[in-house]
């Protein structure tokens, strides 16, 4: 899968935004402050790390060895919390599962009211980031 395909399903998500908080490298992906998808978008060394239960990280670096790792950048109290693809190697429906699920992690860390809130759609004059197809939408209504 593209990058620029992963980004774009990265910001296509409900409250999803894109920040530089480390610089132009990695992209990250947050929901409500809280990063759920770092992107390192270098020809050499295209990854993805990816916020996880501790169960579906081990589930995945068992089923995926040498492509999905352990968070590199996370220090080792971390890093059973966050996964590291290399996502030119991983078929494509089994990245927009991870994402979802990473994604779904942040939301749930949340407290039920937050959440409640996140899942809503933003309103017409609210301050909230808001993906590129929530403005498409918005428009066409």
């Amino acid at each position: 899968m593209k990058t620029e395909d992963i980004k774009a399903y990265c910001q296509s998500k409900n409250r999803a935004y894109e920040d530089h908080p480390f610089g132009d490298i990695p992209v990250c992906y947050k929901l409500n402050g809280k990063i759920f998808a770092q992107i390192y978008p270098l020809e050499e060394e295209r990854k993805i790390t990816l916020k996880c239960s501790r169960d579906a990280g081990d589930f995945y670096r068992q089923v995926y060895p040498g492509i999905v790792v352990r968070g590199y950048h996370c220090p080792p109290v971390q890093q059973p919390f966050w996964n590291t693809v290399y996502h030119d190697r991983l078929p494509d429906e089994e990245l927009l599962n991870m994402i979802d699920h990473a994604y779904e992690q942040v939301l749930h860390s949340f407290s039920r009211k937050v959440q409640k809130e996140l899942e809503t759609e933003p309103s017409e004059t609210g301050e909230e980031e808001c993906s590129d197809l929530e403005k498409k939408k918005r428009k066409k209504n």
